[in-house]
């Protein structure tokens, strides 16, 4: 029904149509935007097409500004999840954020970890298991690239939310593939897994 793999120039067409399906105007630019929370608000909401061409030339390019996963329907050929998948020296902006900023689960040496950044899951597409399957997906990729871990931010909501208020992904999704917990801050934990 659904095959993953890992994005490439040939899904960019599809990534961007599963972007505007699912009313995402950041494009996964977040994590490579450099400005304040403020000036981000103002590029998602005035300068949509903008966002959609940074990450049309980081696929193209094959930059890690664009590395993930893709899941994309075997019956349509449409790109219908996408889950950030990057080493963690491009996702920087994740790590130093204030929850995250100096922890000691991210002392010592650094090499080959990748980490998970968010998930986008088409609206047509949502609650069939995609995330875990991007999650396993992603593992693969990681492996194959030579990673020693992967490390995620996911949210635990004590009380039930919206779906686009997990889009660091759904903690289950980490659970089933084996991820574990390195740091119990709620709710926003962070896992690793390593390889």
């Amino acid at each position: 029904m659904y095959q993953v793999a890992a994005a490439a120039p040939v899904h960019k067409d599809g990534l961007i149509a599963l972007f505007k399906a699912a009313e995402s105007p950041c494009f996964c630019r977040f994590w490579h935007f450099t400005g304040t929370n403020n000036d981000w608000l103002d590029k998602c909401a005035n300068q949509t097409a903008q966002n959609e061409a940074e990450l049309a030339a980081a696929l193209q390019s094959n930059s890690p500004e664009a590395g993930g996963v893709v899941a994309v329907e075997q019956l349509s050929n449409a790109v219908v999840g996408w889950m950030k998948l990057a080493p963690a020296e491009a996702m920087r902006k994740a790590y130093d954020r204030r929850l995250y900023k100096n922890l000691p689960c991210f002392e010592g040496d650094r090499k080959g970890i990748y980490t998970i950044g968010c998930f986008l899951i088409h609206p047509e597409h949502k609650k069939r298991g995609l995330s875990t399957l991007l999650v396993n997906g992603g593992i693969s990729v990681a492996r194959s690239r030579g990673a020693t871990a992967i490390e995620a931010f996911p949210r635990r909501p004590k009380e039930p939310v919206r779906d686009d208020e997990l889009w660091t992904g759904p903690i289950g999704a980490f659970e089933k593939n084996g991820f574990v917990e390195v740091n119990s801050f709620e709710p926003y934990p962070v896992l690793r897994l390593t390889l």
